[in-house]
């Protein structure tokens, strides 16, 4: 909502990819991933409670392909 800020953010990766790092600022969550098997597809979620302790979450397919 409109002035609320990031308190927290909590990633979940599942096994089979890695992560790498993470950063968070007031008003962004990001998450670097490596690894993987090709063809393959993970569900990352990522849960932020806000200053106004709201809670939202997301979950993201990440698909893996062979380069």
């Amino acid at each position: 909502a409109s002035g609320e800020t990031i308190s927290t953010s909590t990633w979940t990766v599942p096994s089979g990819i890695t992560q790498v790092s993470e950063t968070e600022t007031t008003t962004t969550t990001t998450i670097k991933l490596s690894g993987g098997t090709a063809g393959n597809e993970y569900e990352i979620e990522n849960v932020i409670v806000t200053n106004a302790s709201r809670t939202y979450e997301e979950t993201i397919i990440v698909p893996v392909i062979d380069n």
